[in-house]
């Protein structure tokens, strides 16, 4: 097998590498897999980048990032043996979008400020994603991401689209919403109901609510081994 080894790598080994790895001669493992048997650590490998953001890492971010590049090169590289795309389709579209997508930067486009950017962007995904209704753009919204970032981001770009509540109206239906819960018959319904007003609160509190209760859940840890010692 003929590979060069060297004191430092770029993208391009990358690629090569993982091409390697999946060859006849390869690796066993990397030659089985499939998108979907690799879909989850796909998933774990952004969650560990995000970890490594969350504890201001550098060194563990580098690493991290490194394996969320190699699984895009990975998923690429499964798509190049079938002649669909390769991964420098991939690098070659998503330029294609930073340069469509920023008009005010590589065009003749005004945007003074970033809700000037953000509505741009909207107007110029709709045409490229065929959305013609705003409801169309919410149901664009991944069904995969986790419920609490789905509902933050659905929320978001209702009201973007002309949704609007005012912060004690939301705070005021949620206050009914807890009062109307029988605590011998809470339904899933009415859990639902009332985690999404949470969700729109935070939004209109400029709040996080993945964040916050990450924040909170880790808290609760704490407090949980102070009052329950081991």
């Amino acid at each position: 097998m003929n590979f060069t080894f060297k004191s430092r790598y770029n993208i391009g080994d990358l690629v090569e590498i993982v091409k390697i790895l999946r060859s006849p001669d390869g690796c066993p493992w990397d030659k089985e897999q499939t998108h979907k048997s690799i879909r989850n650590d796909f998933i774990e490998e952004c969650y560990e980048a995000v970890e490594a953001i969350d504890t201001d890492d550098p060194v563990l971010l580098r690493e991290e990032l490194g394996d969320v590049l190699q699984q895009v090169v990975f998923h690429s590289s499964i798509e190049a043996d079938k002649n669909v795309f390769d991964f420098d389709d991939v690098a070659n579209d998503t330029c294609v979008k930073l340069i469509t997508r920023h008009p005010h930067v590589f065009g003749n486009v005004t945007a003074e400020t970033t809700e000037d950017v953000l509505k741009n962007w909207d107007s110029i995904k709709k045409v490229e994603k065929n959305q013609k209704t705003a409801v169309d753009t919410l149901n664009a919204v991944s069904k995969s991401l986790p419920a609490l970032m789905r509902a933050e981001k659905v929320i978001k770009r209702a009201y973007r689209a002309g949704y609007s509540r005012s912060k004690t109206a939301v705070l005021e239906n949620l206050r009914q919403l807890l009062a109307d819960v029988n605590a011998d018959d809470i339904k899933e319904e009415q859990m639902g109901e009332i985690l999404l007003n949470i969700c729109e609160s935070c939004f209109l509190a400029k709040i996080f609510p993945e964040q916050v209760l990450t924040e909170a859940t880790e808290r609760f840890i704490i407090d949980f081994g102070l009052k329950i010692p081991e």
